[in-house]
């Protein structure tokens, strides 16, 4: 065995990052969160050739669902979900009719690998600070992201951001919904909801919370579509607690979403 090289060890972690980050510098789609509707987004989008990029600001990518419930690490999908597990060859077992069983750990690692191989390129310490707000073609809409590394805004260091451009961004940050609440915040926007604002997240009602999780994946605003519990939040729906299966649904109904309007 050839003795190892330091400098090239170096080199070759620097050049491949900074070239996979230039070539996603502009992209299709700019997703923020990876949690399971993120990465189901992503999926789907890449699997039929968009090119798309995953943000998020963990250095772990799969949002909640690595602990199931109170880390007891099993999660439950409905019947709605089933679907996306058979998609992904997630194994699953029948608990009773109606309801499954997943291991979270096989659920979380199985959904990042088949995206990342389904062509999805992921960004993980990254935060996003601000949206790029435009006028385009008379009317505006959101145009990409402002990012910045995690551990440099955890450590309060005054380091200005870089810009990701994008056709369209989804918001799929759980239940503060970042992207939408900053946006609505310093943008002044009315967006496609109750009240023309973030809403809010309601008290847990399961039923409603999922079926309201995939009904309320939409574009709130002209290239901004929020998906996952962040739709819950902004459309002022219930939470659903520790089942998956809108959760799942609505990550594919976000990619249709953008499919539809990215052929038009």
């Amino acid at each position: 065995m050839s003795e190892l090289d330091e400098r090239i060890i170096s080199k070759a972690i620097i050049e491949r990052y900074m070239k996979r980050l230039l070539d996603y510098l502009e992209t299709d789609v700019a997703i923020v969160g990876g949690g399971p509707a993120g990465l189901v987004c992503g999926y789907y989008l890449a699997k039929n050739g968009v090119k798309v990029a995953l943000f998020d600001k963990r250095l772990t990518i799969g949002g909640g669902m690595w602990g199931g419930a109170m880390l007891f690490n099993e999660i439950v999908v409905q019947e709605m979900g089933r679907e996306i597990l058979d998609e992904f060859d997630i194994n699953y077992e029948k608990y009773t009719d109606g309801y499954y069983t997943a291991c979270s750990i096989e659920a979380v690692t199985t959904l990042i690998s088949k995206a990342t191989k389904a062509g999805l390129a992921i960004f993980n310490a990254i935060e996003v600070e601000d949206v790029v707000f435009k006028q385009i073609d008379g009317q505006y809409r959101v145009n990409g992201l402002v990012v910045g590394w995690t551990t440099v805004n955890m450590a309060g260091l005054l380091v200005d951001p870089i810009v990701v451009t994008s056709k369209y961004v989804v918001d799929a940050t759980g239940h503060d919904a970042d992207v939408t609440t900053v946006l609505a915040r310093k943008g002044g926007v009315t967006l496609n909801t109750p009240t023309g604002g973030v809403v809010g997240e309601r008290p847990m009602w399961a039923e409603v919370g999922e079926r309201s999780t995939v009904e309320q994946t939409k574009e709130v605003y002209p290239g901004l579509v929020v998906a996952g519990m962040a739709a819950v939040a902004v459309s002022g729906s219930h939470r659903m607690g520790p089942v998956f299966g809108g959760m799942l649904q609505s990550g594919k109904r976000a990619a249709e979403i953008i499919m539809e309007k990215l052929k038009k």
